[in-house]
């Protein structure tokens, strides 16, 4: 009787290594994969196709409450701002003294400012100057950085050299100090005045971060098998380059809309932004300023639309940046 301590052949094979349908172990094995596979089907484990780190992404930032919540808050800042009448009945710049700052009413839930014109009206209206500047100088600097940053991470030399001393001469400016400077000598600012000077002053930052991640780029093997294969530098930049090293200007780019939105209202505010009639944030905070006492509900409605803003632009970028960034997961 054999040991049953002691090793023996596999369960349900004799000592030849036949089981007893008379089928040998590999040709077994064999089976049982094809089995597996065919179960499997086109979606099994057997056949899932490789995502991409932007698919990837994707599918991290749909099961992220605080992107959901950040891009449902900014989806409507975008709707107020392209049909603000569509909530808002009254005109920003209908002022009635009479009504000069009377407190939240039925009707008027924001209360009136010192000219009476309604809160509710103007913060509504407000929007559409802060959104405009955030988005447009947001991509003006992307893509003068992008360009920019990526043709000297790509070709090097003294383009690299000549691009590094530029941005590190703009990176000794404070952009509000430069602000305050240039946009003070100009004898009106529009929106496009204040974009123009936001782009001047925020490119550097996305083209040092696009030239680190072409250099890295372009360094990877399928670069060089590409360079290999006859690929020219159009192509390796267009099609192998760019795509894999826009991830992280993606993230710096969101979070700076925020950043360039608070901009705005700050130089609004001291005077050298935008001027009325245009209607903004800014220019609201600014004249609450001698009000807070009597009348604080001036100041916190449209102060509390930018910090909502400001937080919903900064939320959607971390989400963006955790998202894109493999190292964090």
């Amino acid at each position: 009787m054999p040991d049953p301590h002691q090793p023996g052949e596999p369960e349900g094979l004799d000592r030849t290594g036949v089981n007893p349908s008379g089928m040998a172990m590999g040709e077994a094995d064999s089976l049982e994969r094809a089995e597996y596979a065919r179960a499997a089907g086109p979606g099994g484990p057997g056949t899932e196709k490789a995502r991409s780190l932007w698919q990837d992404a994707w599918g991290d930032l749909g099961r992220n409450p605080i992107f959901i919540l950040s891009a449902l808050l900014i989806l409507f800042l975008v709707f107020v701002s392209i049909w603000p009448g569509s909530i808002a009945s009254r005109s920003p710049l209908a002022c009635d003294l009479g009504r000069s700052l009377d407190p939240p009413a039925a009707g008027h839930w924001f209360g009136f400012d010192a000219q009476g014109c309604d809160v509710y009206t103007r913060v509504v209206y407000g929007a559409r100057a802060s959104v405009t500047v955030g988005v447009c100088a947001t991509a003006g600097a992307a893509l003068a950085g992008i360009v920019l940053g990526g043709l000297a991470g790509f070709f090097g030399g003294w383009w690299d050299a000549l691009l590094s001393r530029i941005t590190d001469v703009f990176f000794g400016i404070p952009i509000l100090l430069g602000g305050l400077v240039l946009l003070s000598v100009l004898p009106s600012s529009t929106i496009w005045t204040v974009v123009g000077f936001i782009v001047l002053l925020g490119w550097p930052q996305v083209a040092r971060i696009a030239r680190g991640s072409v250099i890295t780029a372009k360094q990877h093997d399928y670069v060089m098998a590409a360079r290999a294969l006859g690929a020219g530098n159009t192509r390796l930049m267009t099609r192998h380059v760019l795509p894999n090293a826009v991830a992280p200007v993606i993230v710096v780019a969101t979070i700076a809309l925020g950043t360039y939105i608070a901009l705005e209202a700050t130089l609004s505010y001291l005077g050298v932004g935008l001027k009325p009639p245009t209607v903004s944030w800014g220019i609201d905070i600014s004249a609450a300023a001698g009000y807070i006492r009597n009348a604080p509900h001036m100041l916190l409605y449209p102060a509390g639309a930018l910090s909502l803003t400001v937080l919903a632009f900064i939320m959607l970028g971390d989400a963006v940046r955790d998202a894109l960034d493999p190292k964090l997961r």
